[in-house]
């Protein structure tokens, strides 16, 4: 039976935290940068530039990607047949996680997070407590997904309850041209249907954890209505002629 060691485990998310807060990932900059080569607008060409060349700055200093350095939002899936050699809960790992990585000493990140949020709103000075979400699984493995999601892209987060004749792609359209800049694009949708308000919410979160395989998916062509969605959103949105 596989055992979790409760400092392996803090200390896992705490380096994944700071690893995240300098590389992006690789099919990132690998769709960013075949992005740049098909823009037409000057403007946002110069936007996506700007990123790549901060993109790789960061990188190689070992410095935060963004000022803001985000909320944490752990996924975990825990396989039934783990066993773990801790003294603390999952949220306590992963908040001690949280604070070794905002506090490090040659990279510390902002502290965004605030206590008593209907109070006093005061700053917890080291990003806890982060935002935890365990999935129980068959098996012996434990995976941990971390992102540091920006407040501003957090702050403009949606949600609707449509009707069943109603149009997803005609909400999205109408909704995106209201964001203005605040989520910092050229970014990424993630789109949540069906369910409850919270499940929905939570799977719009989940899909921003995808591959970003849009370039593939069109060459290939969709196989099933939720691609055929996808492709249809990325063209109407992308026919906005949004430029921030």
């Amino acid at each position: 039976m596989a055992t979790i060691q409760q400092e392996d485990f803090i200390q896992s998310v705490a380096d994944a935290l700071q690893y995240i807060s300098y590389y992006h990932p690789v099919d990132y900059i690998t769709s960013l940068a075949q992005a740049y080569e098909r823009e037409q607008s000057a403007a946002a060409k110069d936007a996506i530039a700007q990123i790549l060349i901060n993109s790789r700055l960061c990188a190689e200093g070992h410095r935060p990607i963004c000022q803001d350095t985000g909320i944490v939002t752990v996924f975990l899936e825990v396989g039934m047949n783990l066993c773990w050699n801790a003294t603390l809960s999952v949220d306590e790992m992963v908040n001690e996680g949280v604070r070794r990585a905002y506090h490090h000493p040659d990279n510390k990140l902002r502290a965004s997070v605030l206590a008593d949020p209907a109070g006093k709103r005061i700053n917890t000075k080291d990003n806890t407590p982060a935002v935890v979400n365990v999935k129980i699984v068959p098996g012996d493995r434990l995976e941990v997904t971390v992102a540091a999601k920006g407040g501003g892209s957090e702050a403009k987060s949606k949600f609707a309850m449509l009707n069943p004749s109603d149009s997803v792609v005609d909400w999205v359209l109408k909704t995106v041209p209201t964001m203005g800049a605040g989520w910092c694009p050229p970014g990424m949708l993630g789109i949540g249907i069906g369910g409850t308000a919270e499940k929905a919410m939570l799977l719009a979160k989940e899909a921003l954890m995808e591959p970003i395989d849009i370039q593939n998916l069109i060459a290939r062509g969709p196989n099933n209505r939720a691609e055929e969605l996808r492709i249809e959103l990325y063209e109407k949105v992308n026919a906005l002629g949004i430029v921030v």
